[in-house]
């Protein structure tokens, strides 16, 4: 079974306690700030490290 690498805004808001509009927009934020076009997903890496959250921990939550 392979495990997913991109972050969804449904994972943003369990992780962060947001809403989902919330997530959306981190998510967005997060994009534009390493460059990423609309079409372009966020990696579990990228949200790690722009949130400084543990990336086993975003992992952990994520992979449930």
């Amino acid at each position: 079974m392979s495990k997913r690498v991109c972050i969804y805004a449904k994972d943003v808001s369990t992780l962060l306690g947001k809403s989902y509009k919330q997530a959306v927009r981190i998510l967005a934020t997060i994009k534009a700030a390493y460059g990423k076009l609309c079409h372009q997903y966020v990696t579990m890496e990228e949200f790690a490290s722009y949130t400084g959250i543990d990336l086993a921990t975003v992992q952990a939550q994520c992979w449930g």
